[in-house]
C-alpha cells in the first residue's frame, strides 16, 4: 500500500480529509487512491483531540467512515437524522454521500478516533458489524476499543511493507469487537455482563495503579467475591491475574519501544521492587525483561 505524509498534502486536499480545529492529532495514511477492483482497504485512520470550538460541516466525503469517541462529549448528526448526544464509547458511521456534523462541547473537548474505508465492499463490513451509515451506539467496553483503536495508529505510523495489511486486520478486529458488543447489548439482560466491562474498563485505565484485589474491589465498587465471579464467568481468570497481565503486557511495551531501564519499566507498572517484577514478568512472558528489551536492538542489562 502507498503512503502519504500529512505535510506533503496539498491545501485543498487536507481540508478536504481532515479537520482543522484540533490542538492535537496524530494522523496516518494507509491508500489514499486505491484501485477500483479493491474489494475494501483503509484509507486513512486518525486521533483527533479537539479544540473547544471543534466543529464539522460536511455535505460528503471521499470515504466510508466509522468513528470512535474515547473522552469528552459533544453532539453529531447524520444525514437527515436528529442530533445525537455523544460522549466517551460513542461509535457512529456515515458513507461517502452522507452529510456529517459534529460539534465538541466547549467544556469538555472530544478526543475521538476515525477510520476511513475504501472499495466496493466497506459498507457492507460496516453492516455486518451492525453499524450502517447514520446510527449512533454506545458501548460499555471503551477501554477494550481504544487499546484496538491506538494499535491502528501505531501500525500506521511504522514504516513497515505490512504496516497497511496490519492496520486493516486491525480495523476487522475492531468491527468484530464492536459486532459482538451488539449482539449481547441486544440480548437485554446482561446486568452481570455490564458490571463485568466496568470492571475490566477500570483496571485497564487504572493499571499501574491498582495493584491487589481489593483495591480492585474498592476501584469499581463491588465485593471481591462479586468481581472474581464475574472475571471467572466472562473472562476464565482472575481479577489479579488479568491485572499481572496487562501490567506485564504494558510493562514489555514499554522496554521494547523505549529501550528504557528494567526498573523504570517496574515503575510505570507500580512495581516497586525490580527483583519482584522481574520475576512475575518471566511467569507471564517466559522471558526476563532484559532479554525483551534486547529484542529493540539494545544490549541485555541486568535490572
Amino acid at each position: 500500500m502507498t503512503r502519504a505524509v500529512e505535510s506533503n498534502l496539498s491545501p485543498v486536499l487536507r481540508e478536504r480529509l481532515l479537520a482543522s480545529r484540533v490542538t492535537g492529532s496524530r494522523y496516518v495514511f494507509f491508500n489514499l487512491a486505491p484501485q477500483k477492483r479493491t474489494r475494501w482497504s483503509l484509507a486513512l485512520a486518525g486521533r483527533e483531540e479537539c479544540a473547544s470550538d471543534y466543529l464539522v460541516n460536511r455535505e460528503r466525503y471521499p470515504f466510508h467512515v466509522f468513528e470512535y469517541v474515547a473522552a469528552g462529549q459533544g453532539v453529531v448528526r447524520l444525514g437527515d437524522a436528529r442530533e445525537h448526544k455523544i460522549g466517551p464509547g460513542s461509535i457512529y458511521a456515515y458513507g461517502p454521500e452522507m452529510s456529517c456534523y459534529i460539534r465538541s462541547s466547549a467544556g469538555a473537548p472530544l478526543t475521538k478516533f476515525f477510520f476511513a474505508l475504501a472499495g466496493r465492499d466497506a459498507a457492507a463490513h460496516l453492516a455486518a458489524a451492525k453499524l450502517p451509515p447514520g446510527q449512533v451506539r454506545r458501548f460499555a467496553a471503551s477501554a477494550e476499543l481504544l487499546t484496538t483503536a491506538e494499535d491502528v495508529i501505531h501500525e500506521g505510523g511504522r514504516q513497515g511493507s505490512y504496516a497497511g495489511e496490519i492496520g486493516l486486520k486491525l480495523v476487522e478486529i475492531l468491527l468484530l469487537k464492536i459486532a459482538d458488543e451488539v449482539g449481547h447489548a441486544a440480548v437485554g439482560d446482561d446486568r452481570a455482563r455490564e458490571n463485568f466491562l466496568r470492571c475490566r474498563s477500570i483496571i485497564e485505565a487504572h493499571t499501574a495503579k491498582l495493584s491487589s484485589l481489593e483495591e480492585i474491589s474498592r476501584a469499581v465498587g463491588l465485593e471481591p467475591e462479586s468481581v472474581c465471579r464475574l472475571f471467572r464467568r466472562f473472562q476464565g481468570t482472575s481479577p489479579y491475574q488479568y491485572l499481572l497481565r496487562r501490567k506485564m503486557t504494558l510493562a514489555a511495551e514499554f522496554l521494547v519501544q523505549s529501550r528504557g531501564l528494567v526498573k523504570e519499566a517496574a515503575a510505570q507498572v507500580g512495581f516497586d521492587d525490580p527483583y519482584h517484577f522481574a520475576r512475575c514478568f518471566k511467569a507471564v512472558h517466559g522471558v526476563t525483561p532484559s532479554q525483551v528489551r534486547g529484542f529493540h536492538g539494545g544490549e541485555k542489562v541486568g535490572v
